[in-house]
């Protein structure tokens, strides 16, 4: 039976790249979006052109109530399209970017950011790993900025650096059921991520690729391909890691 990923955040960017590298690499993939279902849908739709089955829900992780529901939609596409109850990856991808120098940051922002990029996050991959076969995987996103500062990350990076820390836990106490926890932390990838930040800003791109052992930014395909592979029998003795895709930025 072939395996099955949900790919949260799976419509576009970065998440729409991870669910094409999973299904290039044999598996299905039922991926999450907020608003861009078409997005999704056409994603879906690219994943089953390569011969796997896809499937699409709606899920807004800044509602961490809403992620009983989540799950029990989830549990019913399982059975209705594949006939199981459990599933084998779980991507946590989904977020949002925002630039705000600690004065700027007002509560209100701050609880935002924190629901999307770690409570859901914590709580999803809690209410999903009963459905989970042995033998699994889940990968997070962090970033590089846990490692450099980048100028209004303040928040977002801190949030990054809690999911890192989880990831560990995560390897630790599950891994008695062959689960392996990774995570895997981007450096500057020019999508429609933050406003489109990097393509949208020459100055930026510029000073970005001049910092980059490579010498150049990244694009999607850079982090999706990696992503598959720790949900791969390849990566089977990876656990508990960080890894960053960044092309030796700020080395």
């Amino acid at each position: 039976m072939a395996k099955i990923a949900l790919v949260t955040g799976g419509s576009r960017g970065l998440g729409k790249d991870m669910a094409l590298s999973l299904a290039k690499n044999g598996i299905d993939v039922i991926l999450t979006y907020n608003t861009q279902k078409e997005d999704a849908e056409k994603t879906a739709a690219e994943i089953e052109k390569m011969g796997r089955k896809a499937a699409v829900l709606q899920l807004n992780m800044e509602e961490v109530k809403s992620l009983d529901g989540f799950i029990s939609r989830f549990l019913e596409v399982l059975k209705e399209a594949w006939n199981t109850d459990k599933f084998d990856f779980l991507v946590n991808n989904a977020g949002v970017g925002a630039t705000l120098l600690i004065p700027q940051v007002t509560e209100e922002a701050f609880d935002r950011l924190t629901n999307i990029h770690f409570k859901s996050v914590f709580f999803l991959t809690q209410k999903a790993l009963p459905s989970m076969n042995d033998n699994g995987g889940i990968v997070f996103i962090s970033s590089g900025t846990t490692r450099f500062c980048v100028h209004g990350y303040s928040v977002y990076s801190s949030l990054k650096g809690a999911v890192e820390v989880l990831t560990k836990y995560v390897a630790k106490e599950y891994g008695s059921r062959g689960i392996r926890s990774n995570i895997v932390a981007p450096g500057a990838t020019e999508t429609d991520f933050n406003n489109a930040l990097i393509r949208s800003n020459p100055n930026v791109k510029a000073n970005i690729i001049n910092n980059t052992a490579l010498g150049r930014v990244g694009v999607a395909d850079d982090i999706g391909s990696v992503v598959a592979f720790l949900c791969t029998d390849d990566a089977k003795w990876i656990n508990g890691q960080r890894i960053e895709v960044s092309g030796g930025v700020g080395l």
